[in-house]
């Protein structure tokens, strides 16, 4: 069985919470350690008569509809064990964020092992996102391959239109259940199985497994009758929860909630929140970036005088394995053609700043698509990681040029999403003004980090403790 993971951050914005009115998937790819290349690219709508899939990682082999819709997605830059295409977004303004990785319990697992040979999170945006036209589509046929092939992971899905955000969690090797995010609420996922009291009546709001309610009776699984918590049948509850996943929900809904008060390590915190205020693209990259900014857990310790025990108390949700961050906006208010914007940092977040592409393209910019397996700053991701290597050792020396890279970034994208969204009507061929938009937008941003990592390597260079130059003698 393939044990390689992603241990990742995902946060969920319902049209009603967010401040455009969008909906947002938006996902950090952590990858089972601190080098995983990524890389940003397109796939183009593709007629492909008795095509099929087979898995390198697990053998699973699985017939194809004939026609493949165009998609956007982050692979891994080495495929030599599955594609992990991850995020992307695809012509019907689709979004697909997989996955994040959960956990079945024992008992569960008992009866419905993981398998060997089954559709795990290498496959599952190539074998789904390319065929479906609504969020609760992608669930509905990711739901069926899972039943049919089984999976050898636990984890869990999104999906998201502009209407709409599904959310679905494995459970064992062929089970699942999935439900519609409400509205005017945000949910924040860590690692956990995290779904609580779904209604399998109510199709409009939740999904499941064929035989998802006989397997639980047949094998005496629900602790609570007359009620189906999901969380409560299928999840585990363990200390490696409350330290590992749970403080970044805590973090979350701090940021969202203010006025609640919680402890980092309660396994209670609900999955669904109404915000305080509604939550805004930045707000979503702050999240995504953050540390534990502002506490005493905060491992680089900014504002707070944690001790160096609660400093590394809770594992943050910037960190050393981060590889990629999508954000995936499906907005409202704006024509289809370029309402769909995949959000992209590559590299160690609490440094990087996004990229907003626009998803109805037929390219990407060649230093985001060219990622190698070697260091190389002639690439997006490698350029990012290696800022990484030389911000670490001095982040407080460097931290506020740091801040002033990035906010200048964000503001930048967001300058170009409005521009971009006001030139559009006066383009002959949407795709390719919107393909030549993003190039632009992406040279800028990469000239700005070339910038900084000029102006990091000089500053770096003098801070040697063999220097000699500032007056000392021999």
């Amino acid at each position: 069985m393939n044990n390689k993971s992603s241990d990742c951050t995902e946060i969920l914005v319902g049209k009603a919470a967010s401040m455009d009115g969008s909906t947002i998937v938006a996902r950090n790819e952590d990858g089972y350690g601190p080098v995983n290349p990524i890389k940003v690219v397109v796939h183009a709508a593709t007629d492909q008569q008795n095509a099929s899939f087979t898995s390198i990682t697990t053998g699973v082999h699985v017939p194809l509809p004939d026609h493949a819709y165009r998609y956007t997605g982050t692979p891994q830059a080495d495929q030599s064990d599955g594609q992990y295409e991850e995020a992307g977004i695809n012509e019907f303004n689709v979004g697909m964020s997989a996955t994040e990785t959960t956990a079945t319990n024992a008992r569960v697992l008992g009866y419905d092992p993981l398998v060997d040979d089954g559709i795990n999170e290498e496959a599952m945006v190539t074998l789904v996102l390319p065929y479906i036209k609504s969020a609760k589509e992608g669930a509905q046929r990711l739901g069926a391959l899972l039943e049919k092939y089984g999976t050898g992971e636990s984890n869990s899905i999104s999906f998201n239109d502009k209407n709409e955000i599904w959310y679905l969690e494995t459970a064992g090797g062929h089970h699942w259940a999935a439900m519609r995010i409400p509205d005017d609420c945000y949910a924040i996922a860590p690692n956990q199985t995290l779904m609580q009291e779904i209604d399998l009546t109510d199709s409009a709001n939740f999904l499941g497994a064929s035989d998802l309610t006989d397997f639980v009776a047949q094998h005496h699984l629900n602790p609570e009758p007359g009620h189906f918590n999901f969380r409560e049948i299928f999840g585990t509850h363990s200390e490696a929860d409350a330290y590992y996943n749970t403080p970044r929900t805590w973090y979350g809904q701090k940021l969202f909630n203010p006025e609640i008060d919680q402890v980092p390590t309660s396994q209670d915190m609900p999955f669904t929140r109404k915000p305080a205020k509604k939550i805004a693209i930045e707000d979503v990259q702050f999240f995504l970036s953050s540390h534990y900014n502002g506490t005493e857990y905060d491992p680089f310790g900014t504002y707070a005088s944690g001790t160096a025990n609660q400093q590394r108390k809770y594992r943050p949700i910037a960190m050393d394995r981060n590889q990629a961050s999508s954000i995936l906006q499906i907005r409202n208010g704006v024509d289809d053609a370029h309402a769909a914007i995949q959000w992209v940092a590559l590299g160690f977040f609490a440094y990087s700043p996004y990229m907003p592409f626009f998803t109805n393209i037929n390219d990407t910019p060649e230093d985001y698509k060219n990622t190698t397996t070697t260091v190389s700053t002639d690439n997006v991701y490698w350029l990012e990681k290696t800022l990484s290597v030389i911000i670490e050792p001095h982040f407080h020396e460097y931290v506020e040029a740091i801040n002033a890279y990035r906010d200048a970034c964000q503001s930048y994208a967001r300058g170009r999403v409005e521009a971009t969204d006001n030139a559009v009507a006066d383009a002959t061929d949407v795709t390719d003004f919107l393909t030549r938009s993003n190039a632009e937008t992406a040279g800028e941003i990469s000239k700005r980090t070339h910038a900084l990592f000029d102006q990091l390597v000089k500053h770096g260079l003098n801070l040697s403790m063999t220097a000699w130059e500032k007056g000392q003698n021999l």
